[in-house]
């Protein structure tokens, strides 16, 4: 369906564009300002069209010279030809497109074409096609990345030995391998790190005798093919430790990440990181707890291979990182204990290109486990875009293996090496540019296509047709051309008939428009520099230089237009005299907002309507209270302190500071009827005073009572008085209570002496000597009974 013909010199008025069909209304907007030529725009929103008739009376007398927008069946009812009619089309040239090959000396093209350029017509879109082929052998770059916290530590004694492992897994991908090290805990500061310098030297137990210094990100080795080097360095490594379990790890990637040189990663090369850790991690915004505010960067700070900046800069953000790993085509596996799995697959989502496994609990299956990621990642493509101008889109359409059509956009799945991919691109350009460019890139692949583009945004029939000048058409000021009059200098108008001198026409034009916005309003018609008013609906007229006035829409108030007390005057009310507001709704007086002391709504407010309007939390209907506002008991303590006792924070400049309270001394009692405030001076004695707050905002009077109540000084002697009575009566306590626990004592070995007693037996044949034990055991007895 085809859309527009071109007006010239004239922007469609409101009451013009709204006039179209509901469809027209939504796909015309006239771009203005195109002087002498046939350079007139024609907008679907963002959606150009250009059609020509080249027919001389195609507009009438008056006729805006938006009817030439319109679809081609209502141009040609009208009259204009089908050869009268220009609609650019889009055009593309492919300007690389080398074959896809495999891989020679690490070289390889994957991706064709390399380089187009489109000229498009704005808001008609293109389609190419794009093809990707995963070639084999293609060089892999693997940084080993370790957390060296101390739960790692049997992790880390199999990972010392797993380079050949490793490396006869990644000769199985490609010939051209290289791997690399380096190991991270978290910031040596608190709360992560114990900051003692005998822990920071050796954060492990005290039985460890093989344990290194505490460290945020430490790079090791630098990517290389020689495992080796990878198993010397590796082995080299002690465990770490730290406090809390979360982990620097987005540290490390960072830095990782954007430390190409130091890294050594190839430009040409697939990119893999391999974390490996059992804890979560922190991210921007922790570093608060150790007041790290400065926040990351995203640059590198490696120096002696350790990051520097660690105790300095907060952690990077999820977003951040993974920014900055999309830019350098880094690809990531997460090796994580199944205690964090859930947390890094999480995290996975919002890191492109990123696969999650499982360790177990020693790092025995890393091998195994990076295999079957770099697997999962490279099979996987997904085409996207970087440094999309403004006002383009692109669409991506999959055609998968066999011709399969994926119903996820710009991703195939289940591509493995040697197979052919089709993405279908489809690129719109919504507005005019010029030589914009921007990338599309499998994500984590090198290669590149380069997107040139360019627009159509001039008519193409300035040559069409034998041009006449002067022509009658045009009142001989003017030539035909593309069907509509182009005036001499010194004339404007849709038929050359406006004369303006040596004025331009985007002049006079501009002097129609109020704030370099629509033509008159959109009510009237620039004729000559000046506004031509339309009528309203109710049949008056539009005025003001710019048609911007009428008389019939001003508020109103009770159903009636400025409530029938005033007139309407350019959309505003101009009230009749004792009444004001916006719809003149009210009286003009300030009787109701009069207090008992005069004064109009306390100081604090002003009376519109009748009624306060109050500052600052103060409530009407006076604005005498203020509810919200802190306690002036409070904020005013300074001043009583330094008024009626000529102390304090402002007892040198206390005239100044203080000169919106008067203050009055009392000795006996209060006058003044507000509450009684008890405040605590800088001496530390209670002052007693109230405040009554004047007219105005920060206006009080004040009552001060002229005796403080001071804390007394404490009595030395009472206290030491006190302290020898205490320790005697201690004394005396201890003293009883040890002559309690002889007496029990005693009594103890009496009642036994009494139980014995008691099982004694005497023989017959001493039966004459019976009295005489007797008055013996009566003496013992009387003799205990005196001892006791």
């Amino acid at each position: 369906m085809l859309f527009l013909v071109l007006p010239l010199y004239q922007q469609i008025s409101n009451v013009t564009y709204h006039s179209f069909p509901a469809p027209l209304q939504a796909s015309c907007m006239i771009v203005k300002d195109i002087v002498r030529q046939c350079k007139v725009f024609i907008m679907k929103k963002n959606f150009l069209f250009c059609l020509l008739p080249f027919m001389q009376n195609f507009t009438k007398d008056g006729e805006q010279d938006a009817v030439r927008c319109n679809t081609r069946a209502e141009l040609v009812k009208r009259g204009c030809k089908e050869n009268e009619i220009i609609s650019p089309k889009n055009k593309r040239n492919i300007a690389k497109d080398d074959p896809l090959s495999a891989s020679q000396n690490g070289q390889v093209v994957q991706m064709r074409p390399q380089k187009i350029d489109l000229d498009l017509r704005p808001g008609l879109p293109v389609s190419f096609n794009v093809s990707f082929k995963a070639a084999e052998g293609h060089p892999v770059d693997l940084y080993y990345l370790m957390d060296l916290s101390y739960s790692m530590k049997d992790d880390l004694a199999n990972v010392q030995v797993l380079g050949t492992d490793l490396f006869a897994a990644l000769r199985k991908i490609t010939n051209h391998a290289r791997i690399g090290f380096g190991a991270f805990v978290d910031k040596t500061v608190l709360p992560y790190t114990n900051t003692n310098k005998k822990k920071l030297k050796k954060p492990c137990d005290e039985n460890d005798q093989q344990c290194q210094p505490a460290f945020g990100y430490r790079h090791v080795l630098s990517l290389t093919p020689n495992k080796n080097d990878f198993e010397a360095e590796v082995k080299k490594q002690f465990i770490s430790g730290n406090l809390d379990s979360p982990e620097g790890s987005l540290d490390a990637m960072m830095q990782a990440a954007v430390c190409e040189d130091k890294i050594g990663w190839n430009s040409n090369s697939t990119r893999l990181i391999v974390l490996t850790t059992d804890a979560g991690f922190h991210m921007a915004g922790d570093g608060k707890l150790a007041g790290i505010l400065e926040p990351n960067d995203e640059k590198c700070y490696m120096e002696n291979n350790l990051y520097v900046k660690s105790t300095e800069m907060d952690y990077p953000s999820v977003g951040q990182l993974a920014m900055q790993l999309e830019k350098n085509r880094i690809q990531t596996i997460f090796a994580v204990t199944q205690n964090v799995e859930s947390v890094y697959k999480e995290l996975s989502k919002m890191i492109p290109k990123s696969e999650v496994g499982v360790l177990s609990s020693d790092s025995k299956n890393v091998v195994q486990l990076i295999e079957r990621a770099y697997n999962a990642l490279s099979s996987k493509v997904t085409i996207t875009h970087d440094n999309l101008p403004e006002k383009v889109r692109v669409v991506y359409r999959p055609i998968c293996r066999n011709g399969e059509k994926s119903e996820k956009e710009g991703v195939c799945d289940q591509v493995h090496v040697g197979d052919e991919v089709i993405f279908e691109i489809t690129v719109t350009a919504d507005t005019c540019m010029e030589n914009k460019f921007f990338t599309i890139s499998p994500r984590g692949i090198k290669d590149t296509l380069t997107v040139t583009i360019n627009t159509t945004c001039k008519c193409q029939c300035d040559t069409a047709g034998p041009i006449i000048d002067p022509h009658p058409h045009c009142n001989m000021s003017g030539s035909i051309s593309c069907g509509i009059c182009s005036c001499k200098d010194g004339h404007v108008g849709q038929f050359c008939n406006c004369k303006i001198g040596n004025k331009q026409e985007h002049t006079l034009r501009a002097s129609c428009q109020k704030d370099n916005g629509t033509e008159c309003e959109g009510r009237g018609d620039c004729v000559c520099g000046r506004c031509e008013c339309h009528n309203t609906d109710s049949g008056s007229q539009y005025y003001g230089p710019y048609c911007e006035c009428d008389d019939d829409h001003c508020e109103k108030f009770q159903n009636q237009q400025c409530g029938g007390k005033g007139r309407c005057k350019c959309g505003k009310c101009e009230c009749n005299s004792g009444f004001e507001g916006s719809a003149c709704q009210c009286k003009t007086s300030d009787e109701a907002c009069r207090t008992v002391n005069n004064s109009v709504c306390n100081g604090r407010g002003i009376c519109k309507c009748n009624q306060c309007e109050c500052k600052g939390g103060y409530q009407r209907p006076h604005c005498l209270e203020c509810p919200g506002c802190t306690d002036p008991c409070q904020t005013k303590v300074n001043c009583i302190e330094c008024l009626g006792f000529e102390s304090g924070p402002f007892k040198k400049n206390c005239s100044e500071a203080c000169k919106t309270i008067s203050s009055t001394i009392v000795k006996e009692a209060f006058t003044l009827s507000p509450k009684e405030c008890k405040q605590k001076d800088s001496e530390g004695c209670w002052m007693t005073f109230k405040l009554v707050q004047l007219v105005g905002e920060d206006n009080y009077k004040a009552e001060i009572m002229i005796k403080r109540d001071c804390p007394k000084p404490p009595n030395v002697i009472a206290i030491i008085g006190g302290s020898i009575a205490a320790v005697a009566l201690i004394g005396i306590l201890l003293l009883m209570l040890i002559k309690l626990l002889l007496y029990m004592k005693d009594l103890k070995e009496f009642r036994k002496f009494e139980n014995e007693k008691k099982k004694s037996k005497w023989l017959p044949s001493y039966q004459p000597h019976t009295s005489t034990t007797t008055t013996t055991q009566q003496a013992l007895v009387h003799l205990c009974a005196g001892e006791e």
